[in-house]
């Protein structure tokens, strides 16, 4: 008799879900902090250096520091900033949003360093004579020009110079000459007025003539001011001086319809992915698809308001992330399914093989999930900040995947079940009849994928061949052609230029020799190569990233998105990324072999750093760009590869629990053939699901993460090939090799480390 209070638990429950999820969406995004590559800003990572010798950089001098920045960003009226210390001696400034990132970044970067002084350079007044906060843009008296005003704290020492300025008396240069009082603006040793007087446009900010002593406070700077340069001017003089020296290590640069094209184009593109995966979970496991397709539902929701609750900062590639973690989510239903499945094909009630199922795949998604997590967690250590997002974004995917993939699908499709409603419905888990066996007889469930039976034991060394050759090929590629580094291992500068029509390629040349740059490398990008990539071998200086943005902005009426990465931060950015693989893989060793033993571990790593070297090689035969996106992929595809051969392993590690001893090379040959084409399906279904998002990535998404994109498609299939064909065939000759000393028990433990399979 059908239960059917719990078929409307089901359902109220579903329309709870749905409720809050529709009510609250909407507020949830909005509230949700978006990162400079989705709505414009600049980044830029600052060395702090003492102004003499006598000065230490210290927690003091650095907590003032940015104290003076965060005066400095008030006067722009900035919501979104994030002003960090960084090791020793570095501080990371990250303004989101900012509508002029030119004058923001001047703004930041004038070391405000007023100073008084004669013709021979002589220092007569500075910052510290000066009334805090009395700097204001105003206009002359005498010709309505605009002028900063400001009042010193003494007068009587400002009689004092102006009366010494006014006696000067030089015989070098005639008139009203000899008695300027020149005011500079961060005026560095070897500068000199008079070098910079018969320059068009001088360094220092003006230098009136004193014909008298001037008795009073009130002191005027006047040139060839604009309103907004005056207010400008003024506003640096109130944030005050910075009491270091600030040098540009690392800086990126946004503009507002770069951010916005980039998130509509990847929300687009997710939207697809996700869609297709919903479509595909339900055409091939039916009614448990249907299933998942609700608990992933409740899971992206639940993705969104955990990120808002953590005031997470979302950036394209989080976005990315988080389209990827449905494709792990949905792993964990998949994995589960397949064991229903697999349970009712031997004959087993629908409450038998819904119980037996979940029972033994929790071990397997614990283990998945848990090597996955380990990566990420490496990421986010050795990421800068747009990778941290992603990372950020995995982590959270990775633990809430676990709640709705696993307890979420269980709750819900328990009702049904227990509802015997699909006591004899064993179609809508997508099983036909013709395919149970009957359980009295102890028949044995023969494992087959699009109804064959394929020995992959028996073709290993095929496959080994295969790996090796395509090893080979890369190493030869990447020491003859070797990587297309970009600007984040090798420092330099790159500039995207945005248009509404395809670009030409010699239009942007002649644009860039007007300015006098010259680039090394010039591409087209987006859909319609409206987008001009532009990469410099050095590191633009702030003056040039201004006329550069100022020429393109008038051209094309949208900002330029520019990125400088010093020398040194791309040694350290290339240093991070070994780190973060070699750490990655270090503890995924340690766990495999405390879950299972040495040799899976091994193996399993060996398998992953063949995936990692394969997007290498491919990278060095396409000549695609390598930055510090495809670290990030490289370290993704990590996870899902040692995720897949986990699986692999759990199964394996299970047949052999059931068998309880092997004697022979062949008998365990025999399990493990058993053991890959019983997750075969699983693989290719996972797969499946994490390529659709992949590919909606790469065809839909924005222009950045196109190479992210192409790096995560090929090393999913790279994963999957490696979980099935590599890993598990070495540990078969490997631990085959070892049972003609002694067979293999399950249980017993031996010398070589670990617990015992």
């Amino acid at each position: 008799m059908v239960k059917r209070g719990r078929i409307v638990a089901f359902f109220l429950l579903v329309v709870l879900f749905a409720g809050v999820i529709g009510s609250t969406t909407s507020g949830i995004t909005k509230d949700i902090t978006l990162g400079l590559d989705l709505q414009g800003g600049f980044e830029i990572l600052y060395e702090v250096e003492p102004i003499d010798e006598t000065q230490e950089v210290n927690k003091r001098l650095l907590d003032a520091t940015v104290q003076s920045l965060r005066e400095r960003v008030d006067v722009l009226g900035i919501s979104e900033t994030n002003i960090d210390i960084e090791g020793d001696n570095r501080i990371r400034v990250q303004l989101a949003g900012v509508q002029d990132q030119t004058e923001a970044r001047e703004l930041l970067s004038t070391e405000a360093r007023l100073s008084f002084r004669d013709i021979n350079d002589k220092e007569y007044l500075n910052g510290n004579d000066i009334v805090e906060g009395s700097a204001t843009q105003d206009f002359h008296p005498d010709n309505n020009r605009p002028i900063v005003s400001l009042k010193l704290k003494s007068a009587e020492r400002f009689y004092e110079v102006t009366s010494d300025i006014a006696a000067m008396n030089d015989p070098t240069i005639d008139g009203p000459d000899n008695n300027l009082l020149v005011i500079w603006m961060d005026y560095n040793e070897g500068d000199s007025f008079a070098a910079e007087s018969q320059k068009e446009d001088p360094k220092y900010v003006s230098a009136p003539a004193v014909s008298e002593p001037i008795n009073g406070r009130d002191v005027i700077i006047e040139g060839t001011f604009t309103v907004e340069e005056a207010q400008r001017l003024a506003d640096i003089l109130n944030a005050g001086s910075l009491p270091v020296n600030l040098e540009e290590l690392y800086s990126v640069s946004v503009g507002a319809q770069f951010g916005e094209q980039a998130l509509n184009k990847t929300v687009f593109a997710s939207m697809i992915g996700v869609a297709l995966i919903f479509i595909f979970m339900i055409a091939y496991y039916r009614f448990p698809g249907l299933i998942a397709v609700i608990t992933l539902s409740v899971y992206i929701y639940l993705i969104l308001l955990v990120f808002n609750l953590m005031n997470g900062v979302l950036t394209l590639p989080g976005i990315a992330a988080l389209v990827l973690g449905v494709g792990m989510a949905v792993d964990a239903n998949i994995i589960t399914y397949e064991r229903i499945r697999e349970e009712l094909k031997a004959g087993k009630t629908t409450l038998s093989a819904f119980r037996a199922g979940n029972t033994q795949s929790i071990s397997t998604i614990m283990d998945a999930n848990v090597t996955t997590l380990i990566a990420a967690a490496v990421l986010f250590m050795f990421g800068t900040s747009s990778v941290k997002g992603f990372a950020t974004m995995l982590i959270v995917s990775i633990l809430v995947s676990f709640i709705t993939a696993v307890y979420g699908s269980r709750l819900l499709l328990g009702f049904w079940v227990k509802s015997k409603f699909l006591n004899k419905r064993i179609s809508w888990f997508g099983v036909k009849k013709s395919e149970v066996l009957d359980i009295a007889k102890g028949e044995e469930v023969e494992p087959k994928v699009f109804g064959k039976t394929f020995d992959f034991v028996a073709h290993r060394k095929k496959f080994f061949i295969a790996s090796i050759a395509l090893v080979l090929i890369g190493i030869v590629s990447v020491l003859v052609l070797r990587l297309n580094l970009g600007i984040d291992f090798t420092s330099g500068s790159r500039v995207q230029v945005l248009a509404n029509e395809t670009i030409s390629m010699e239009e942007i040349e002649q644009d860039l020799e007007e300015i006098d740059l010259n680039p090394v490398e010039i591409t087209r990008a987006g859909d319609l190569n409206e987008i001009a990539m532009i990469r410099f071998d050095r590191v633009l200086s702030e003056d040039t990233i201004s006329t550069l943005k100022a020429h393109f902005t008038e051209k094309f009426g949208n900002e330029p998105s520019v990125s400088t990465v010093s020398p040194e931060v791309g040694k350290e950015l290339a240093k991070n990324a070994a780190l973060a693989v070699i750490y990655a893989s270090i503890g995924i060793i340690i766990y495999v072999t405390f879950r299972f033993e040495f040799f899976f571990a091994l193996t399993a790593i060996i398998a992953l750093l063949h995936d990692a070297f394969f997007i290498i090689a491919l990278f060095s035969i396409t000549q695609l760009e390598f930055d510090i996106t495809i670290i990030a992929a490289i370290l993704t595809i990590v996870g899902y590869s040692i995720n897949d051969t986990i699986v692999t392993f759990d199964r394996i590690r299970e047949n052999l629990k059931v068998k309880k001893r092997v004697k022979s090379f062949a008998e365990l040959a025999i399990i493990i053939n058993k053991s890959l084409m019983q997750t075969l399906g699983r693989s290719i279904n996972t797969v499946i699901t994490v390529v659709f998002a992949a590919l909606m990535l790469l065809i839909f998404g924005a222009a950045p993460i196109t190479n992210f994109s192409f790096a995560l498609l090929v090393g999913l299939v790279a994963g999957m090939y490696s979980s099935l064909f590599i890993a598990a065939q070495l540990w078969l000759v490997w631990r085959g090799k070892m049972l003609k000393e002694k067979p293999l028990e399950f249980g017993e433990r031996k010398s070589t480390g670990g617990p015992q399979v």
